[in-house]
């Protein structure tokens, strides 16, 4: 399963694999075989590399707080689909711009913009209903929509360009 991980100013693709009893772990090019256990509810001890780690976990405003030897981060943890359905990773076009796609097969609810508007970044773009749900595709930087290539009522399938903002 892909996940996108927010960590301060940092965006992480994590990639976590089951393999039987333990998981492979993927952060952007590095790879760890990870063996977990949960000794106590919000508690989970973690074998990374021949060493040993235990975290504590807590859900706190949408974010999740890990503390790892006395130190706590602050996440925030979302599946890489829905992410993409945000808008807050989509592929970027040359300069600066961006090329919103269709994430995966649906059907468009509503166009929010229009050729030639100045959107900013996480300005609502289009809805998409897929899987039975809505979803609202956003803007990852401001910019001038130069184009809208889909229409209300569409179908659409997955990795369609929809807008394109420059």
């Amino acid at each position: 399963m892909r996940f996108v991980v927010q960590l301060n100013d940092k965006t992480l693709d994590v990639e976590v694999e089951e393999r039987g009893d333990r998981f492979l772990v993927g952060v952007g090019e590095e790879r760890f075989e990870v063996d977990a256990r949960v000794p106590r509810p919000g508690s989970s001890s973690l074998l990374i590399g021949g060493i040993s780690y235990l975290v504590d976990l807590k859900e706190e405003n949408g974010q999740t707080l890990v503390e790892i030897g006395g130190e706590t981060f602050r996440l925030r943890v979302e599946e890489e689909v829905r992410a993409r359905f945000r808008g807050q990773i989509a592929p970027a076009s040359r300069r600066g711009g961006q090329v919103v796609k269709a994430p995966m097969p649906g059907k468009v609810v509503s166009v929010l913009v229009g050729v030639g508007d100045q959107v900013k970044a996480g300005a609502g773009l289009i809805v998409i209903e897929a899987m039975k749900m809505e979803n609202e595709l956003r803007a990852t930087a401001a910019g001038d929509v130069r184009e809208i290539r889909v229409a209300p009522g569409e179908a659409v399938t997955a990795g369609q360009v929809l807008v394109v903002i420059e």
